[in-house]
């Protein structure tokens, strides 16, 4: 077995629980007026010790057994193998081998809606009888005895299970057969080495304020949650206002970038507030422009009244004048150099602009810089706000969530097959789309209104745990 967590913490349960159960089952054996158990083991008074062995394992394994075994080439949950010889004067009773696949339970235990260590405990009492004559697959008589002695261990102990051993009799075995293919096909699909299948085929994650914490950094949990989902096939796509230099640098940090990573130049992606969408193979599928006006406008401003302003040109950035706060764009939130440009025209007349963002402290966004903009442009652009200390300006009628639809419309996915995560108020829009959406706990209240979930902080790795918690 992998070093699964959950398993090996399973592992440990199992050495307290199998002795109870085993212990109960044999004081059951006592008094015992069953009819369709085999009665071969009956006194154990005579042995110094009982021993079992419980094996967990995955599908392929206990397939390869039930078919050296018994001669079945099918995958089951649960494999008993009998050590008991009748008649062997030996002090310790070698009761058998009980091996648990740990795939399949975790795909048993989702459909019946409890754990996996649930449904593990179940498999482990079912095992302990039938290494001591019962069957519940002989007769109908047979599985309602069995049913009453594994009701019984698992009420003395606590334990969940109900109807278990006559739910296997009576559904047939072609149609379990049929549902742990469908399952099990899923699984290797998604290259799992743990147990539980994806619930969403993409995660669309936002950057600032989601993915990266308050410092602008990847953590090494959220950086391990997004390998993790990867290894059983979720696709993971950056939905981000930045650039895509700035993202493929912010997770290059962490070994997430470049063709083995999540974002890449060759990889699909959202940047700049949904302005620039790349498709397969990194292709550009969808560009948006701000009108020329509205940038002339916005450089007067930032000269006139000494606010900095950045300029985005899909993988450029620009300005007009150096500043220290132009600098941190680079150097703490991971976006292009900015190049200086002397004039408007200059700028104008060297690339499209996407969007400008001015750099100012949120009192002065919230009191003028805010105000002013959303009247100056009225029809002609949006404002956006995605960092307190940011505001940008964008084309109109659009947004992250339009950038979302863009790419999942040219990857033929459905929006019911998506998780979105993000914060600000860029995010809303994608939220919405998204069949899952969540909202970590420091965005803003708009946001959080519109989401399903509201999740961790981003100092909280709440990227992981949204992760761990909803899609699988």
């Amino acid at each position: 077995m992998p070093d699964d967590p959950e398993v090996l913490n399973i592992v440990e349960i199992l050495k307290l629980n199998v002795p109870m159960a085993m212990k109960i089952a044999l004081d059951g054996l006592l008094d015992s007026n069953y009819k369709s158990r085999d009665t071969s083991i009956s006194d154990v008074g005579r042995y110094d010790k009982v021993e079992v062995s419980v094996v967990l394992c995955n599908d392929n394994f206990i397939q390869n057994l039930n078919k050296e075994w018994r001669g079945e080439d099918s995958c089951i949950e649960m494999l008993s193998m009998s050590q008991y010889i009748p008649d062997l004067d030996v002090p310790t009773l070698m009761l058998g081998d009980i091996v648990i696949s740990v795939e399949t339970a975790a795909r048993h235990a989702e459909e019946r809606g409890h754990t996996l260590l649930d449904e593990v405990r179940i498999q482990a009492v079912r095992g302990i009888l039938r290494l001591l004559g019962f069957d519940h697959q002989t007769s109908d008589e047979s599985a309602v005895e069995m049913e009453k002695e594994e009701q019984l261990i698992l009420k003395s102990l606590r334990w969940k299970g109900k109807n278990l051993a006559k739910s296997v009799l009576d559904s047939g075995k072609s149609q379990t057969e049929t549902l742990d293919e469908q399952v099990t096909s899923g699984l290797k699909r998604a290259g799992s080495l743990r147990f539980y299948r994806p619930k969403f085929k993409y995660i669309f994650c936002d950057m600032d304020g989601t993915l990266l914490n308050s410092k602008s950094q990847v953590t090494a949990r959220n950086a391990e949650a997004l390998r993790e989902a990867r290894s059983r096939g979720v696709n993971i796509v950056i939905a981000t206002g930045k650039a895509r230099p700035a993202a493929i640098d912010a997770l290059s940090m962490v070994d997430l970038s470049g063709r083995t990573g999540i974002v890449s130049a060759s990889s699909p992606g959202i940047f700049l507030q949904g302005l620039l969408v790349y498709g397969l193979q990194g292709r550009e599928i969808y560009k948006r422009n701000l009108d020329q006006e509205v940038c002339r406008e916005a450089l007067l401003y930032s000269l006139e009244h000494k606010v900095p302003l950045v300029a985005f040109s899909q993988d450029r950035c620009f300005s007009m004048y150096d500043d220290p706060l132009v600098d941190s764009l680079h150097y703490v939130y991971h976006e292009p150099k900015a190049e200086i440009v002397r004039s408007i025209d200059q700028l104008l007349g060297t690339a499209e602009i996407q969007k400008v963002l001015f750099l100012e402290t949120p009192e002065g966004i919230s009191s003028s810089l805010r105000p002013f903009w959303e009247k100056a442009i009225e029809g002609r652009a949006r404002v956006v706000q995605a960092q307190p200390d940011m505001l940008e300006l964008v084309p109109p009628a659009t947004s992250k969530g339009d950038g979302v639809k863009i790419l999942l419309d040219h990857l033929c996915i459905s929006p019911d097959e998506v998780m979105a995560i993000g914060d600000g108020e860029n995010d809303i829009e994608m939220l919405q789309l998204a069949s899952l959406g969540v909202a970590l706990a420091n965005g803003s209240e708009r946001t959080k209104a519109v989401a399903n979930i509201i999740g961790a902080t981003n100092d909280e790795d709440g990227v992981a745990q949204a992760i761990y918690d909803y899609a699988f």
